[in-house]
């Protein structure tokens, strides 16, 4: 027997939904929540294995509670938004599953809530696009930091710095003075001075913010 627990704000949708699961074999409502807070007390005390999560609900909504309903539950969003900026969220904190109204029928609920009881995943298809699209354009922001990163490195084995030196203009870079930039790397404030004067010579530059926009590629 699957336990559900139904949190919504709206009396009707809870009725409706504890009509349409109640009549399956298998499923039973142990308890209905009409805001967040009374869903996480109710997953804290009643322990169903499926918990139903609105977003939009008074007093706490959905997401300020997901991660929590889901240490004691699988969650499954039921809400009315297709948005990246809920969707991504509610499944980083935990929920196994996201339906949208409107883009599932409602002999798509049971199969639902069986799968994520058992600990597998559903998204329906305007969920699951987003979420697609939501990867890709990560994947591709990641790639273009990848190759500005390698294009930078590229850039840098050119001037030939020995390790130290290195070092040395990396933490220029980061606005320390010779001074703690010695005590940093514990050098004497002399022998960071000459690094910084060879640097100078490799990279070209007459100054420390010519040798900072330089060694960062802008220059």
């Amino acid at each position: 027997m699957i336990t559900v627990l139904v949190a919504d704000d709206n009396p009707t949708v809870r009725a409706t939904l504890r009509v349409l699961l109640q009549a399956q074999p298998g499923i039973s409502v142990v308890g209905e929540a009409a805001d967040g807070r009374q869903a996480l007390a109710l997953a804290r005390r009643l322990r169903p294995q499926v918990t139903l999560l609105d977003h939009r609900m008074p007093v706490a909504d959905g997401l300020s509670v997901v991660e929590d309903v889901a240490a004691h539950s699988a969650v499954l969003v039921l809400t009315g938004s297709a948005e990246i900026e809920l969707i991504g969220p509610m499944l980083r904190g935990g929920a196994r599953g996201y339906l949208v109204y409107g883009h599932f029928d409602p002999d798509d609920l049971v199969p639902a809530i069986r799968a994520v009881a058992a600990g597998q995943g559903w998204l329906t298809p305007a969920a699951a696009s987003v979420a697609t699209d939501a990867l890709r354009e990560a994947h591709a922001r990641e790639r273009a930091v990848e190759a500005r990163v390698e294009g930078l490195r590229a850039v840098r084995r050119r001037y030939g710095l020995s390790e130290r030196e290195r070092e040395v203009v990396d933490l220029l870079c980061e606005g320390l003075s010779n001074g703690a930039i010695a005590e940093r790397l514990g050098l004497s404030e002399k022998t960071v001075k000459n690094h910084l004067a060879h640097v100078f010579a490799k990279l070209d530059v007459a100054s420390r913010a010519e040798a900072m926009v330089r060694w960062q590629g802008r220059g």
